[in-house]
């Protein structure tokens, strides 16, 4: 059962990224997303055609689309018109989950608040995302990822080291908003799983302040233990930990990095000074046991840094490749896309765009039964809006009525 959702029927009225990429988790799963887009403009998301300063190159497969939005089928409808409600109080009847990411006063106004989507099918599970929360001061405001999620969730100041002139930004456009979505699966599916059991539904909001909080959690706790903030990291270059040389990041001689997390710095110590040539270490009296290693750390930084900004990344990746200890490279976007542990796992799958060209996509993180994941593109704007109102026994002489009062594309 490698799509598990299958015959699940998922109604989503939401734009751009966190909240749809939820919807194409589920999609990955095998189950069917019905898009609800405005009926003249679209999710607003397609009009981002140029997202941290890249564009799509004039093709129709704009990945700040085909992410969050693979395998799902749209359709245009009007919701603020009085001719689209019979349409979506449809659609609502036909469904499993309805997810939304719409704010509440446009829900109310709409008519899709959990009331009025619960007074139509009293068993929808029904699912908002938010900023910051269904209750509290800011229940009624709107956030993005760059906002609750990575400034005000504790990330930003995680990452930016002290005395720094400016924060760290994310790194990678819907940065939250992807680990937010599939937050959201994750708790559709415990809601699904809940109402098959139990027979009672489901009311389920995750704001992308929680997801950010969740996130940092460590540092949170440790700072509600302590009362107090705990400081800004480190501004140290090589970025190790305090009394580890063995955990932390160290340069190459072309500019990579290598990330070496080997908790147990004596363990791994000899094994790791010999792949890196250096027999002379390892009965170093300096670094005989954890304690000297910790007390001596200094000087060990210094000597690794040296040693590997000798080599280039290659040299390395050959050097150690079978040591036991852990270490990776730090991979940019063409590394990570290429990965061939990704690879091998059919997390980085194939997928055909709108005019035929074969592309590629991130799969979601969660694998079935050792199966590879089977994408679709993600649909044009309101390309699916006849063949949805015809399974729900619209014919042509409605769905021509409907278009003419503007209800739907």
């Amino acid at each position: 059962m490698h799509r598990p959702m299958e015959g699940i029927r998922v109604l989503e009225v939401a734009q751009f990224t966190f909240v749809p990429a939820a919807g194409a988790v589920l999609a990955d799963w095998g189950a069917d997303i019905v898009k609800v887009e405005h009926a003249e403009m679209g999710d607003a998301q397609r009009g981002l055609v140029r997202v941290l300063g890249y564009d799509a190159g004039g093709s129709s497969f704009a990945p700040i689309m085909e992410g969050p939005n693979r395998g799902k089928r749209s359709i245009g409808l009007a919701l603020d018109r009085p001719e689209a409600r019979p349409i979506i109080e449809d659609l609502v009847r036909d469904s499993d989950v309805f997810l939304t990411n719409f704010l509440p006063a446009a829900r109310r106004k709409l008519g899709i608040t959990v009331e009025d989507i619960r007074a139509v099918n009293p068993d929808i599970v029904y699912v908002s995302g938010s900023g910051f929360g269904t209750e509290g001061p800011d229940s009624e405001k709107g956030g993005y990822d760059s906002t609750a999620f990575w400034a005000r969730g504790g990330s930003a100041f995680g990452t930016t080291p002290a005395g720094a002139e400016r924060i760290s930004f994310m790194p990678a456009g819907a940065y939250g908003d992807n680990i937010g979505g599939m937050t959201i699966a994750g708790g559709i599916a415990a809601a699904l799983y809940g109402r098959a059991t139990t027979g009672q539904t489901s009311e389920i909001d995750v704001s992308l302040l929680a997801v950010g909080a969740w996130a940092t959690q460590f540092t949170v706790n440790m700072a509600l233990m302590r009362g107090e903030a705990l400081p800004a990291q480190s501004p140290d270059k090589r970025s190790a930990s305090a009394g580890n040389p063995l955990s932390g990041a160290y340069r190459t001689s072309d500019g990579r990095w290598l990330q070496l997390s080997m908790l147990q710095a004596r363990r791994y110590w000899p094994e790791f000074c010999r792949a890196i040539g250096h027999d002379d270490l390892v009965d170093d009296e300096r670094f005989a046991t954890d304690e000297l290693i910790t007390r001596n750390y200094t000087a060990a930084l210094d000597i690794f840094a040296d040693i590997i900004a000798a080599q280039p990344l290659d040299h390395w990746r050959a050097a150690l490749k079978d040591i036991r200890g852990q270490w990776a490279v730090v991979q940019d976007s063409w590394d990570v896309g290429t990965d061939e542990a990704l690879l091998a796992n059919g997390r980085i799958a194939d997928v055909v765009d709108a005019e035929g060209a074969p592309r590629k996509l991130v799969a979601n993180p969660v694998k079935f039964d050792n199966a590879p994941v089977e994408l679709t593109r993600a649909p044009q704007f309101a390309e699916h809006t006849d063949e949805v109102l015809r399974e729900l026994g619209y014919d042509d002489e409605k769905l021509i009525a409907l278009k003419i009062a503007g209800a739907i594309t």
